[in-house]
């Protein structure tokens, strides 16, 4: 299940005349980190995105609207993702990444993969982590990415390419595969990925 919290927890779209509404939703522990000290988070959200929203504390439930029918569409979805990287255990500060225009967020949901054995879940949150972090954080550094391992799901925040090669290298961790194998696939498509970036920016500057 992509891009949701839970099953009962997926993402709702009303069409209202001139208005774009859209809903999503936090666990309990996370309400207070979307919202922020004396609301600095949400505030600092609506501002950058040009929305309203409105978080019913104890559900969870988020309903984000633009402030004024001027808004850009995808400045409300923008801060839908926002509100659902925070649900998957991001903090504000890497969330707001999200917001940029190239970024995006990515979701795997382990219980479709391995399914909800919670000690088959708690080897392969492991494995993805690593000992003191380390395997997330070198997937971190080798793809440029955000990574959080959180209930059960793993959230990636990057750039298209990058977070498709984060998300195919810890599937591999998922499937079994070594960790040093995996590291070496990501130096390999990330370093396609940089040289195919490079070629198309050298051609852009080519005098026409």
């Amino acid at each position: 299940m992509q891009n949701t919290v839970s099953g009962e927890d997926v993402m709702k779209q009303r069409s209202v005349p001139g208005l774009l509404r859209l809903y999503a939703k936090v666990p309990p522990d996370r309400v207070g980190v979307l919202i922020g000290e004396n609301g600095k988070v949400k505030q600092e959200l609506m501002r950058r995105t040009r929305t309203k929203i409105t978080v019913d504390s104890k559900s969870g439930m988020v309903i984000i609207e633009p402030e004024s029918p001027d808004v850009p569409p995808f400045m409300v979805m923008k801060a839908q993702e926002f509100v659902k990287a925070i649900a998957y255990g991001f903090s504000p500060e890497k969330a707001f990444r999200v917001l940029d225009e190239d970024q995006v967020l990515m979701v795997i949901d382990l219980k479709q993969l391995v399914g909800d054995s919670p000690n088959h879940l708690q080897r392969v949150k492991g494995r993805i982590i690593g000992e003191k972090g380390r395997a997330r954080k070198t997937i971190e550094e080798l793809t440029g990415t955000y990574i959080s391992v959180y209930d059960t799901y793993v959230a990636i925040i990057g750039d298209y390419e990058s977070a498709q090669a984060a998300k195919e290298a810890i599937e591999m961790l998922i499937q079994g595969r070594q960790h040093s194998t995996v590291y070496r696939f990501l130096e390999r498509v990330m370093s396609r990925i940089k040289r195919a970036r490079w070629t198309e920016l050298w051609e852009k500057e080519l005098p026409i």
